[in-house]
């Protein structure tokens, strides 16, 4: 695990779908109005499962067993001396529970695998990063917990 990263992004992945965000209109942050997945920066010295954790629990309030994590995997930064960040995937055999959306984003939806894939307005490098996962997993493109 690389200890320099700057934030972790998490699939939760149940009966093949998952649960996407669409990011707020807002010009001054990364990829504004796109979907996106739960997760953000780190704090302090979290490990990347400990920052998807608690980004998911602000962002959704969706609890998150650590064992129910499956992938981990580091992406380098886009510049050689900038600090990576991880994206992971996690099985929810229990489905999603009661989501209650935080103050980021403006909706929120439970999407299948292939929808999310195909959908124009997702962040592609999350795109990319979750086609890495079920290349090496092709059961999950179907996650039939």
């Amino acid at each position: 695990m690389s200890t320099m990263f700057k934030g972790s992004k998490i699939a939760l992945l149940h009966r093949g779908q998952l649960i996407a965000y669409q990011r707020d209109q807002k010009p001054e942050i990364p990829y504004p109005g796109m979907w996106d997945l739960p997760g953000g920066g780190r704090e302090e010295d979290e490990t990347p499962s400990e920052c998807a954790i608690r980004e998911t629990w602000e962002e959704f309030g969706v609890r998150v067993d650590k064992n129910s994590i499956v992938w981990e995997k580091y992406y380098p930064g886009y510049m050689p001396t900038a600090p990576g960040s991880y994206f992971l995937v996690a099985h929810l055999p229990d489905g999603f529970g009661d989501v209650s959306f935080g103050h980021e984003g403006q909706q929120w939806k439970i999407i299948s695998i292939d929808d999310f894939l195909a959908h124009p307005d997702v962040v592609n490098q999350l795109k990319v990063r979750l086609r890495h996962y079920l290349t090496e997993n092709p059961h999950d493109a179907l996650d039939l917990n």
